[in-house]
């Protein structure tokens, strides 16, 4: 449940919302533009037909008549060659959200003869998620393999269509008992492609969704089990590649060794289906068959460059089989890997530079293109000195995603309505999560979402619709409280539960990723939820939380990392005795 309700979700969310845009009637050059070879075996007229009980644009956002108008983590390891010590190194900061107490991390260390960890891990989890031990160290990211996909089925009278009969579905029926409360009944329908959207005595095509983690259990756990004592890379690899859900998994050594691992159930489909958009459900032949053996998975030990980076992009290039259809932009991946290769002396000092870095690749490539359109006006004014970075007193960096968001709404606006648009923009994780998938539309001098216009005509028409706003520091624009999970915010301010708000360095494309952003009526981030650095020279981890070891409000341990992980401090966790 850990991947899925942390990120994996997210892949199922664009999924759902690529099945929006074809019912709203964005044509399939727009649709292979966003998500290429999206369409390719597509049964668009059945998907047209299905009818959605769950929307990611609600039915009161309207979209335009597209047909008419138009055509949240890093990791990385280095062998001993690029390091001061002469040891391998490796660091970790997975991007979940941060505006939350207690932190969604615990830290915990654990001594026995002979041997001990230190470890980062979730409450409630038995399992040595990221850390290290006397010879290994590990760190995960999420990656990005579609591990959920969507089938149309033809329902009627509680039964759905295959091939030339009707098949009764399953009946799970869910109490939910409240306090206080009449308790709530929920019934669920299910079949082999998982649950339905809806309600299947009610005739018309509805979508049937599963995840492959759903047939998951003790499996990951036991797994992780021989973590705790694991002294080389190639026995850290072996046991996270059972892992049932979706990670990226890198680990150092005392030795030398570095590598990757990728984990996940990935289905097996009939060829020429990447699972990204949906297939009929009456056909067989686009049943999962299985899932696919762990050792074809992507992974690389001690690669020729010493190097080994994760930050959610696309790594289909070191597997036999191409488990991501949907990554998140590489744009983080290239910065890291350019720090990284800029010298052979890393310590923790440079690796805790690197995990604080807010320079965005993504600002610096956009910035070639609108740097000759600017005019005159505070964002040009701010835009035109900024060095790319999103520090705390940067008005560049506000003066940037100011204009980003009007690219947005102008660019794909008249194809799927402003509306629309704004409400992905401002409301749900799609921008967040998928950003390069629209970025290639925005930069590309040739695009169907062009219709009869220039790129340029689309950035001059974005910058006139903001050029006169006057952006304030990014540390003024970008910040959140910290909520005590239990009472929501609802508790007065001078109470102490909430501390903040706390201005946040970082934008959705630096190193030190910085999104905050809302998930329906819910604001949330993805920022550094902890750091760590582990030089494999010594026997000690550093480490920052956002947060504390305690619970309680009125405990000195409520808050007590908060200064410290703003600071971009690491305190040292040595072996306990």
């Amino acid at each position: 449940m850990t991947g899925f309700l942390t990120l994996a979700q997210s892949q199922g969310e664009v999924e759902r919302f690529f099945v929006e845009m074809i019912q709203a009637g964005v044509g399939d050059a727009q649709l292979e533009a966003l998500f290429p070879g999206c369409t390719s075996g597509l049964d668009r007229a059945s998907v047209e037909k299905v009818q959605l009980s769950e929307r990611i644009v609600p039915e009161s956002v309207k979209w335009a008549g597209a047909g008419a108008r138009m055509m949240a983590s890093n990791n990385w390891c280095v062998s001993g060659s690029l390091t001061a010590s002469g040891a391998a190194m490796l660091a970790n900061d997975p991007h979940l959200e941060t505006n939350r107490l207690p932190n969604v991390w615990a830290e915990q260390s654990f001594r026995w003869p002979g041997g001990y960890a230190i470890l980062m891990t979730m409450p409630g989890l038995p399992a040595p998620l990221v850390g290290r031990n006397k010879h290994l160290s590990w760190g995960a990211t999420y990656t990005f393999m579609d591990a959920i996909d969507s089938w149309v089925e033809d329902c009627r009278d509680g039964k759905y269509r295959r091939g030339e009969s009707w098949v009764e579905f399953e009946r799970r029926v869910e109490t939910i008992h409240r306090k206080k409360r009449e308790p709530v009944v929920e019934t669920f329908f299910e079949n082999q492609h998982g649950v339905l959207d809806g309600d299947p005595t009610v005739e018309g095509y509805r979508l049937a969704t599963r995840w492959s983690g759903s047939f998951g259990g003790a499996q990951s756990i036991n797994s992780l089990i021989t973590m705790w004592t694991a002294r080389t890379v190639a026995e850290g690899m072996a046991a996270y590649a059972p892992v049932e859900s979706s990670f990226n998994w890198i680990f150092a050594d005392t030795v030398g060794d570095i590598g990757y691992q990728m984990s996940g159930l990935m289905p097996r489909r009939p060829e020429g289906w990447s699972g990204f958009a949906p297939r009929p459900g009456w056909d067989e032949r686009f049943d999962w068959s299985g899932f696919v053996d762990p050792s074809l998975l992507p992974a690389v030990r001690n690669p020729d460059s010493g190097i080994v980076v994760t930050a959610n992009q696309d790594l289909n290039h070191l597997g036999q089989v191409d488990p991501i259809n949907a990554p998140m932009g590489d744009y983080r991946a290239r910065r890291i890997e350019q720090l990284l290769s800029a010298r052979d002396d890393h310590d923790v000092a440079s690796f805790r530079a690197l995990q604080l870095d807010t320079y965005s690749i993504q600002a610096a490539e956009f910035m070639e293109i609108l740097d000759p359109l600017l005019g005159d006006g505070p964002i040009a004014e701010a835009l035109r000195p900024w060095d790319y970075r999103y520090e705390l007193d940067s008005r560049g960096a506000t003066a940037f995603e100011i204009f980003y968001g009007a690219l947005l709404i102008e660019m794909f606006g008249p194809g799927c309505g402003a509306p629309v648009i704004e409400h992905l923009r401002d409301a749900t994780g799609i921008f967040i999560d998928f950003y390069q998938n629209f970025d290639r539309v925005l930069c590309a001098e040739s695009s169907p979402w062009l219709g009869d216009r220039t790129r340029d005509d689309v950035w001059r028409a974005a910058l006139a619709r903001i050029s006169q706003n006057v952006p304030e520091p990014w540390g003024e624009h970008n910040k959140v409280s910290l909520t005590n999970m239990f009472f929501g915010g609802k508790l007065p301010s001078f109470l102490g539960f909430d501390p903040g708000p706390i201005p946040i360095r970082g934008g959705r494309a630096t190193p030190h990723q910085g999104q905050i952003y809302r998930a329906g009526d819910r604001l949330t981030s993805f920022t550094p939820s902890l750091r760590l650095v582990a030089d494999m020279s010594t026997g000690a981890l550093h480490t920052a939380i956002c947060g504390g070891p305690s619970d309680r409000r009125f405990s000195k341990w409520y808050k007590s990392g908060v200064r410290g992980w703003l600071a971009g401090e690491l305190k040292v966790r040595t072996p306990p005795a």
